[in-house]
């Protein structure tokens, strides 16, 4: 393994982990550490986005152009997210709900499998 690959890798998994715990830390009340959550949470985006660029970098790769194509992607990338989310969530958390929760939990996996072809296109085999 490269250096690079090894930094990129630490500061995915660090970046990653600072992320969880921070929304964990909001979002639940036992814990009673929002504001920190908040702190944590940035602390560990900020960390993911640098590595991104890092990554993009060491690879060669142009910086990300923002056009109504790319910004649609991330917004039905952050739809799809949603919606498996609150599935997974009316499972875990709401009393009665677990059936609705696992078909809405598929549904948000369908969509984030919609971004494959989205963000890659589909090609034909020979």
């Amino acid at each position: 393994m490269e250096k690079k690959s090894f930094v990129t890798l630490v500061m995915t998994v660090v970046g990653g982990m600072l992320f969880a715990l921070g929304m964990c830390m909001c979002l639940l009340p036992e814990w009673n550490m929002f504001n920190q959550g908040l702190g944590f949470g940035g602390v560990g985006l900020v960390i993911l986005l640098i590595t991104l660029i890092k990554f993009r970098k060491d690879k060669g790769m142009k910086p990300i152009k923002w056009n109504i194509k790319t910004i649609g992607k991330v917004v039905y990338g952050i739809i799809s997210a949603l919606v498996m989310g609150a599935g997974m969530s009316m499972v875990m958390a709401f009393e009665g709900m677990m059936m609705q929760g696992i078909i809405i939990g598929i549904v948000g996996m369908v969509m984030m499998l919609g971004l494959i072809p989205m963000c890659l296109g589909l090609k034909e085999s020979k």
